[in-house]
């Protein structure tokens, strides 16, 4: 890249990569591939063969119409007065003032400046808060913890609660000088422009494209204003909309959706009827036993329990085989465990679910911290879990977090317009997009078996703890069941708020328990 006189975002658009992607490979943090190397010495006019026998060999081989010329290096400019290689000062020294008191002549502008010369400075680190030249994913980062430790032994640190005077006052908000000191506080009036995060930078929300709005619109539209026609359009095409956000939502994220990666065993289904072997920690547990006399029982809902758990751990790419008994909190997949025992099934269910069958069995990531959570010293419920071997992969939390996010949004829209239409279509979006991401033909651009179990366990380990919530506020758990009914005794709205969002819970039943006079008058 020196010899050719190219910086990293030069280097980047010549071989199809992003200038981060190619910081990353080149401070070690990411590996270079094979495709990678084809593309460098393509872009670079040599084989393979010789990019890789060292850069002096590579440097060597470089064509000469590639190497940059005298009046292209992006080598820093040597000090006043040093002398370059050839022999002659670079930038001489400026000649002595002269006695008389005429001031020297200005040292011209070059004629041809170079214009694809990177700036010096693109903006403070936001790490650091000195001065950057690298962007990572639009915004200025020193790209490793040395570089900022090497800018703060270059630049004084910025002082805190200080900033330079504005040329002019921004709209909406006025500045004044605190009592006794020289900082200028700001303060904003007014309701506020609602923000978010697109692609590593900030956009306002009224420029994202409300996909979920038009497809509503061109149905009613298309329907002629028959709200039952749309709906039931919009919920058959509910899976491609679904692949349709997603896909709005993913544009400049971090990862890339692996959308169709290899699978172990394990996750595929033993007969073309039957399960595969993971088990999801599915709840279906009754306290065994309740005081004597009659009791009222309130069975709450959880709201949009697939939405909520699409915030969870999930594996970017192609699963790895381990037998390591250890859980690597980096990464998500697929675990061959032994359970604990649980003791405590006369209050709460068991964090594995109603299983029977005794011995080891293949669980999911939510299932195994909720697991390891349960066995620490915060609440020493159980042992620890035995991992025997996993299949895993490099995780994230926020990979579906947009595509959430826009959801939820837009759920809460509909409930507070009291839009039924598009909240049918809403559940339909997101209950299908789960449901179909494994083995269904009814979704063929997303085969992520392994993501629908994690997401299936996240909404049972959620409702697992709403349980432990309610037992541990003094209410009494009757019933844990499916996904989404929790069914408790006493005064439920001291430990829960009511409503229809995501945290909130709402009544699907009451009925009463127990044999006495009240209940056989209620009867």
């Amino acid at each position: 890249m020196h010899a050719a006189g190219e910086s990293k975002t030069d280097l980047a658009a010549g071989i199809g990569l992003t200038q981060p992607k190619v910081s990353r490979r080149q401070l070690g943090r990411t590996s270079w591939t094979l495709a990678d190397c084809d593309a460098l010495a393509a872009h670079y006019g040599m084989n393979v063969l010789q990019l890789l026998a060292g850069p002096t060999a590579a440097c060597e081989a470089l064509p000469p119409e590639r190497r940059r010329s005298s009046g292209t290096s992006r080598l820093p400019a040597p000090a006043a007065g040093q002398v370059t290689p050839a022999g002659q000062p670079r930038h001489p020294k400026p000649p002595p003032p002269d006695p008389a008191g005429t001031p020297p002549a200005p040292t011209p502008a070059p004629a041809h400046p170079q214009e694809d010369e990177p700036p010096d400075t693109t903006g403070p680190c936001i790490l650091c808060g000195r001065p950057a030249t690298e962007q990572i994913e639009g915004f200025p980062q020193h790209l490793d913890q040395a570089e900022c430790a090497r800018a703060a032994a270059r630049t004084p640190a910025p002082l805190t609660g200080t900033r330079p005077e504005p040329a002019g006052e921004t709209p909406g908000h006025t500045a004044r000088t605190a009592p006794g000191t020289g900082h200028r506080e700001v303060r904003s009036f007014g309701q506020g422009m609602k923000v978010v995060s697109r692609g590593g930078r900030a956009q306002a929300a009224s420029e994202r494209r409300d996909v979920i709005g038009e497809a509503v619109a061109a149905s009613l539209a298309a329907h002629g204003g028959d709200a039952a026609a749309a709906q039931a359009a919009l919920v058959r095409r509910a899976i491609p909309d679904a692949m349709t956000l997603l896909d709005e939502c993913r544009k400049g994220g971090r990862y890339d959706i692996v959308a169709h990666p290899w699978l172990p065993e394990i996750l595929h289904k033993q007969t073309s009827r039957g399960p595969d072997q993971i088990w999801e920690a599915r709840p279906g547990w009754t306290r065994p036993e309740l005081p004597p006399g009659t009791h009222k029982v309130t069975t709450l809902d959880v709201n949009a329990y697939y939405l909520s758990a699409m915030k969870t751990h999930l594996p970017l790419g192609r699963l790895e085989h381990s037998t390591s008994p250890h859980h690597d909190r980096r990464r998500a997949g697929a675990y061959l465990i032994t359970p604990p025992a649980w003791d405590h099934g006369a209050m709460l269910p068991n964090p594995i679910g109603s299983r029977d069958e005794p011995g080891p069995l293949w669980v999911t990531e939510p299932t195994l911290r909720l697991l390891l959570r349960l066995s620490g010293p915060r609440y020493g419920l159980c042992d620890p879990p035995r991992i025997h071997e996993s299949w895993t992969s490099g995780c994230t939390e926020g990979l579906l977090e947009s595509f959430r996010t826009v959801l939820k949004e837009a759920r809460d829209k509909a409930i507070a317009g009291n839009d039924t239409l598009t909240e049918a279509y809403l559940k339909a979006m997101y209950s299908k997009f789960v449901s179909t991401m494994g083995e269904s033909a009814y979704n063929r651009e997303l085969h992520r078996t392994d993501w629908m179990h994690i997401i299936r366990s996240q909404a049972f380990a959620n409702l697992w703890w709403r349980a432990y919530k309610a037992h541990d506020e003094g209410l009494t758990v009757v019933s844990v069941q499916g996904t989404d009914e929790l069914h408790v005794i006493g005064d439920w709205r001291t430990v829960f708020t009511e409503g229809r969002g995501l945290t909130e819970m709402k009544v699907k039943d009451v009925y009463t328990i127990g044999t006495g006079p009240e209940s056989a008058e209620e009867t």
